[in-house]
């Protein structure tokens, strides 16, 4: 694996897992990657992801880049509707490939930083907040705004209460003529509440592929609008991801750092550690966490099986959390998010008077006390237990991150039959709605 491409690594995992242990997985790891190829498993149905990155709709492709271009000129403020996949996979690449303040900035800033002079974007539908959405509303003012709604059917409860709010205040501000060409739905290609709608209104519509699930969509148009909203450019996720698929699809098992992900967290599962924590050292890859604990979650928490997805941003939650992961069960293991290069650098200079006893640090950058921090953790938690994997980033790009979407998407779909499941269904999340339909006097 060359220096510039995404890199496993388990050798810390040595005192936890024998040779013999992972010559006993290979087979059935093996045997579920082969299950997954041949595309003959549960949920074959939903496996579009799988060749996506070279696969993708080139037509829509270039429309959704044409409508990135218009929003930007169009609008001051994106309001970007969806839950779930249909919202986590863009905030993720929004955090990790763009400016940590992106929507804080200043037109003229955010055009010197950025090279664009591109519009704040937000997200709504995320949650049945009343102060949530009231705020959002307030903070866009009397500022332009355009709206890209993201639901396959357009039932969805949360999206589909903040879009009724939205669409009503777009079309009280432009007039119902101007408002159509303000909104952008991402749905399905022939049926549904939305796709309904916005047939009859005449929006722009993005489609999200019938064989593709929510969860794996961030490679789709669900994903991918908002992002190139940004600035960001989409085609080198693509590239990373399409690269990604090129390596892990002939790579034998022993180089394979997709099959040595999914054997590694499964060796482990079988000696009882069955909470896997996302670790990561830099605030842009908080969200890229987020979207691979509904990835996991969804796909493997079913039939009374899985490991429980959950994730610690370092080094703010070892002062917390780290208590608990350093002495408490041993239940989990951590896998390290490591990004090579930050992006930035802080040089700490000396100081006249000593007081915080930082002088000792003269001359070190602020990524260099970071990644200290990171292996002092690494050891401290090896010692108390804890076994250690770890995920080395070259760099925040575009490239890298389409390469980790799919590096995920794939180690879940591989794991998933690996555990025995169907990766792409989500029975459990149909279970409280139909409660709260019920407590809310819904009619069948």
């Amino acid at each position: 694996m060359t220096t510039n491409q995404l890199s496993f690594d388990a050798s810390a995992t040595a005192q936890f897992i024998q040779p013999f242990e992972w010559s006993a997985i290979e087979p059935q790891v093996m045997a579920a990657a082969r299950l997954l190829d041949s595309r003959k498993g549960p949920g074959n149905e939903f496996l579009g992801w799988l060749d996506l990155p070279v696969k993708y709709d080139r037509a829509e492709y270039r429309r959704l880049l044409a409508a990135a271009k218009r929003i930007q000129k169009q609008a001051e403020v994106l309001v970007v509707i969806g839950i779930g996949g249909s919202y986590l996979g863009a905030k993720a690449a929004l955090d990790f490939c763009g400016h940590h303040f992106h929507n804080n900035l200043t037109p003229k800033a955010r055009h010197e930083f950025l090279g664009h002079n591109l519009p704040e974007i937000y997200f709504a539908g995320t949650n049945l907040s009343s102060a949530y959405l009231t705020n959002l509303i307030e903070l866009i003012g009397d500022r332009s705004f355009a709206i890209n709604v993201i639901s396959k059917s357009g039932t969805t409860t949360e999206p589909a209460i903040a879009f009724r709010l939205f669409k009503k205040i777009l079309e009280s501000k432009y007039g119902v003529e101007e408002a159509r060409k303000r909104i952008y739905a991402t749905t399905d290609s022939q049926r549904g509440a939305l796709k309904t709608l916005a047939d009859q209104e005449g929006y722009e519509i993005f489609v999200v592929p019938d064989d593709v699930g929510g969860r794996f969509s961030v490679l789709t148009s669900v994903g991918l609008l908002p992002v190139a909203v940004a600035g960001i450019d989409t085609g080198e996720m693509l590239r990373g991801a399409a690269d990604a698929r090129a390596r892990y699809k002939t790579a034998p098992f022993e180089n394979n750092d997709v099959l040595q992900y999914v054997a590694a967290r499964n060796i482990l599962l079988r000696k009882g550690k069955e909470i896997e924590l996302m670790v990561n050292y830099e605030p842009r890859l908080h969200y890229v966490a987020e979207w691979w604990k509904q990835l996991f979650g969804e796909s493997e928490g079913k039939d009374g099986k899985g490991i429980f997805p959950a994730s610690v941003d370092f080094t703010s939650d070892l002062h917390s959390m780290g208590q608990y992961i350093q002495d408490g069960r041993r239940h989990l293991f951590e896998t390290v998010l490591e990004l090579n290069n930050p992006g930035a650098e802080i040089m700490i200079e000396e100081e006249a008077v000593d007081l915080d006893g930082l002088n000792y640090l003269v001359g070190c950058t602020l990524d260099e006390v970071n990644k200290k921090a990171a292996e002092g953790t690494r050891l401290a938690h090896l010692e108390g237990g804890v076994p250690n994997l770890s995920l080395r980033i070259p760099a925040a790009t575009p490239y890298h991150l389409g390469g980790l979407f799919y590096f995920f998407e794939k180690s879940c779909a591989i794991s998933g039959y690996l555990l025995g499941v169907n990766p792409f269904d989500q029975p459990g999340v149909e279970a409280y709605k139909k409660n709260m339909f019920r407590l809310l006097g819904k009619k069948s």
